[in-house]
């Protein structure tokens, strides 16, 4: 699943008239960098949340067959349903039990193949990476066996990359926006969530001076 239903409040006015997904950085949409890099790691089938501008979205991208992709989208009410509720409205057309999250506003080489397939040994395992400069206090610690805890150090950052199981969001309401955070503490209570760190190359591409920076370096 492709996270792109988020208004891009920090890049407007750009997000005014193009959703953040399509936004171009090194000479394509910043989405169609993940569809390439499913459609290498043997993927077939990617779901697609979307609401702000969504009908461009599907407009472009068509049902994926371009990059040997079945697309599925899951449109989301004016405001969207933020991350945990986005994922919960989608389950009915993830049609499996695990499955790999990506957020729509990420830029990065992480190797998808890496995850595919894999199950996580709790509720979701999250890829981490170092703290970017407008997020040094990171979100979680990595313990050296693998576990994410919500106190310790070193911190790093959630990347938007991570494999969950479905069980995380049952008892999330479909209709009613809630975010992510709140489940992964409760999964980490529980000694449910698990994660890596990644050192490759990762970019939040979430205001108008990192999508400059992106541009440049790209």
């Amino acid at each position: 699943m492709i996270l792109a239903a988020g208004r891009g409040e920090r890049l407007k006015p750009l997000t005014d008239r193009i959703p953040k997904p399509l936004i171009e950085v090194g000479g394509q949409p910043l989405i169609e960098h993940h569809l390439q890099a499913l459609s290498r790691a043997g993927v077939s089938e990617v779901v697609i949340n979307i609401s702000w501008l969504g009908e461009q979205i599907r407009s472009h991208l068509g049902d994926g067959s371009r990059w040997n992709l079945s697309i599925a989208y899951s449109p989301e009410p004016p405001g969207a349903l933020e991350t945990a509720g986005g994922i919960r409205r989608a389950l009915p057309l993830l049609d499996s039990e695990c499955f790999l999250v990506i957020s729509g506003d990420v830029l990065t080489d992480f190797d998808f193949g890496y995850l595919v397939g894999r199950r996580p040994s709790g509720l979701a395992h999250l890829v981490m990476v170092d703290n970017p400069p407008h997020h040094q206090h990171g979100d979680f610690n990595l313990a050296p066996d693998g576990a994410l805890q919500i106190e310790g150090m070193p911190r790093l950052t959630y990347s938007g990359i991570g494999i969950f199981h479905s069980n995380l969001f049952v008892d999330v309401d479909p209709e009613v926006p809630m975010p992510l955070r709140p489940l992964l503490e409760q999964a980490i209570g529980r000694r449910q969530l698990s994660g890596e760190h990644y050192r490759g190359k990762w970019m939040d591409i979430g205001t108008l001076e990192r999508l400059h920076v992106a541009r440049q370096l790209n």
